[in-house]
């Protein structure tokens, strides 16, 4: 009879299933399992919150349009619906255009046509005459000149209180001018001879007494007074006044 020999204690016997050890979690104290679930609801919680707020700040599409409001998972409350920023509120609202303001019409400028008139002066001609009787080079005013008026006539334009147009309508002589009349002296001076006063003896080639028989050919008008040499005789009896008969 052939005795088995002993097993291997460590080799487990064919079709026999091997004893699971132990797992970790039931190797945990209790504190440690308290822990672990305590994180775990925690997470639960906060990965729910998350996926609410982003439901709430998405835009609604075409097939949520009668999707209820979102509702808060902690407190029940319906989530107000975010406040438009600025620049949406900018952009959604055109702005009045100046372009699109409603015309409104322009008043017709104001018109005005009126008579002005005015005078300006002419000035006066002058004309010289030669007198005999004036020493020579020598001027006297005959005739004093006057200055002349000449009225101008205009019509004016007026649009909005600025003159826009002046024309000329007419000018009319209203004072003639007078001519100023100037002489001029020709007569030359006449030259006397220094023997003689009390009228000029001229000075010649021979002088007479005007009226004698003397030929000249310049003459005096006595009577006259011998103060130097008698060179034309003239002071016929020694008297020393000539041409005194």
């Amino acid at each position: 009879m052939t005795h088995p020999s002993p097993q291997n204690p460590s080799t487990v016997p064919f079709g026999a299933l091997p004893a699971h050890p132990p797992s970790r979690w039931r190797r945990l104290s209790l504190g440690a399992k308290v822990a672990i679930v305590s994180a775990g609801v925690l997470v639960l919680c906060c990965s729910g919150g998350v996926a609410i707020g982003m439901s709430t700040d998405s835009p609604a599409g075409p097939g949520n349009k009668d999707a209820a409001p979102a509702t808060s998972a902690t407190t029940g409350v319906e989530a107000a619906a975010p406040a438009p920023a600025v620049a949406d509120l900018a952009t959604s609202t055109p702005a009045a255009s100046p372009t699109e303001a409603s015309p409104s019409a322009s008043p017709s400028p104001e018109v005005q046509t009126r008579t002005v008139t005015s005078t300006t002066k002419i000035p006066y001609p002058t004309r010289t005459v030669k007198d005999s009787t004036l020493p020579s080079g020598t001027k006297k005013v005959r005739t004093r000149g006057v200055t002349g008026v000449r009225t101008l006539t205009y019509q004016v334009t007026v649009t909005d209180g600025v003159q826009t147009a002046k024309k000329l309508i007419r000018s009319v002589v209203t004072r003639q001018p007078v001519t100023q009349v100037v002489a001029v002296g020709t007569k030359q001076a006449r030259r006397c001879d220094p023997n003689y006063s009390g009228a000029c003896v001229p000075i010649a080639s021979d002088v007479d007494c005007s009226g004698g028989s003397g030929n000249g050919p310049a003459y005096v008008d006595g009577p006259v007074r011998v103060i130097g040499s008698d060179i034309y005789d003239l002071d016929r009896d020694g008297d020393g006044v000539g041409c005194d008969d």
